[in-house]
């Protein structure tokens, strides 16, 4: 979420409220520095933007996302490309790439624009090791799945990873799996019985194909060796378990305690638990799974604005000869907490003072403020208001709010207010912030002379 931003304003500046354009744009990545997107003085123009021709400026940009990416020559009012626009390093896998600029006017009119930045298909999935190795029992019976470790692909959405292929034989297949993050894994299937004596070593080219016209694909190959196995192999009692924690919660807080049994004595009925390879390095850092009893704890900072949802491939393998590994998914959740309160910015013109003339009628604006908190759900609900009598009010839309006059000013009775802004959200124990700012009233020629006596009389 946005940053709290008070832009407080010159004086010289008048503005009609409620003055707001939204205009969206969309380019593709990868355009070189100096392209123009758009002409955003025409299309404001036409959508009923105020530009004073007197100003050498059309435009003041007052929030832009990614300055280093794109800026509004103030001048023409077009929108360019300062660099090559990498969406892959921008917005890494998220569905929708978006850039966020504001900009004003001489005027004191908003215009909000939403650049969304388009993926291309520039990369191909890729394994992180040359070789996936594995051992399988030549006791496995057919509908025996071993999951895979996972291709990488940069884009998102459909130009991401979609499919996994293996070389056509009759022993193994392969089947294509989502996680509950939109990623996709493989998993091997044995579809007929195996026999070491028979043939101990397997092998194969995994292919992983994206959602591009034609694809791009990478490969891996896989290695598999037929081992004998001892006759019991560990069973989980679910195939997948949901757990929730807050977040903050103490490194050594415990989550689940799996249990995988198996009726074997000795070294071959005992069960050792890891993380499968390709639980990533983040839930690495979290979590951790005592190998002897199963238990995961917490082992990390857990903070839900990092990371809502983790999922961790948990597999559970005996200490005899040949062993087949089970295999199951715990996924976790991790509860919002209020642990972040409203955060206020100023960016002020000139310092933090306001200059407004006394003549300013009711519905000039003096400041724009946009209120946001990193939180979630009612912990991120944030209500903005102006503390104390005074003749101004906040006015609200749905991104920012707007400081206007609400009465009349006399620089003769008044000539400086002090405004308070509180910005609190809706969480319980409620978090707020406060950010004061001072109005000064400008003098105009609203007054006569006048003489203190009806007339003089001389010596």
């Amino acid at each position: 979420m946005d940053v709290l931003l008070l832009l407080l304003a010159a004086a010289a500046l008048w503005a009609r409220a409620g003055a707001l354009i939204n205009l969206k744009y969309s380019v593709e990545e990868e355009q070189r520095a100096g392209t123009v997107i758009a002409n955003v003085a025409k299309d404001a123009r036409e959508a009923g933007f105020v530009l004073d021709p007197r100003q050498p400026a059309a435009f003041r940009v007052v929030s832009n996302s990614a300055p280093h990416l794109v800026d509004i020559n103030p001048g023409s009012g077009l929108l360019v490309t300062k660099q090559k626009i990498d969406r892959d390093l921008l917005c890494r896998q998220s569905p929708k790439c978006v850039i966020s600029l504001e900009v004003m006017s001489s005027s004191m009119e908003i215009c909000v624009i939403k650049l969304e930045i388009k993926d291309l298909n520039d990369n191909a999935p890729s394994f992180p090791t040359d070789q996936i190795e594995l051992e399988i029992s030549e006791t496995a019976s057919p509908g025996t799945r071993v999951p895979l470790e996972s291709a990488y692909d940069p884009d998102s959405g459909s130009f991401g990873v979609q499919s996994y292929q293996i070389t056509p034989n009759d022993l193994f297949g392969l089947e294509t799996k989502i996680r509950g993050d939109g990623s996709r894994f493989a998993e091997l299937v044995v579809e007929k019985s195996l026999d070491r004596e028979t043939q101990s070593h397997y092998s194969y080219l995994i292919t992983a194909l994206d959602g591009g016209d034609p694809p791009n694909l990478g490969t891996v190959e896989l290695s598999i060796r037929v081992i004998d196995s001892n006759d019991n192999n560990p069973l989980f009692e679910e195939l997948a378990y949901t757990v929730s924690v807050p977040e903050n919660a103490p490194p050594g807080t415990p989550l689940l305690r799996l249990n995988a049994s198996d009726p074997d004595e000795g070294t071959n009925g005992q069960v050792l638990y890891s993380f499968h390879s390709y639980v990533s390095e983040r839930a690495r850092d979290l979590f951790q799974i005592d190998p002897q009893s199963g238990l995961i704890t917490v082992s990390g900072a857990i903070d839900y604005e990092e990371g809502h949802v983790y999922e961790l491939d948990v597999q559970a393998k005996d200490l005899g000869p040949n062993s087949i590994p089970a295999h199951c998914k715990v996924t976790v959740t991790v509860q919002d907490a209020n642990d972040n309160p409203p955060l206020i910015n100023l960016l002020s013109v000139n310092s933090e003072l306001v200059e407004v003339s006394e003549n300013a009628p009711p519905g000039y604006v003096i400041a724009l403020v946009r209120v946001s908190d990193r939180d979630s759900g009612a912990n991120g609900r944030v209500q903005c208001k102006l503390l104390g009598n005074v003749p101004f009010r906040l006015q609200e839309y749905e991104s920012f709010s707007t400081i206007l006059v609400d009465g009349r000013l006399d620089r003769e009775q008044r000539d400086q207010y002090n405004l308070t802004i509180q910005a609190k959200d809706n969480g319980i124990p409620s978090l707020q912030a406060t950010k004061s700012f001072t109005v000064k009233i400008t003098d105009e020629n609203d007054n006569h002379p006048h003489f203190s006596k009806p007339y003089y009389q001389g010596p």
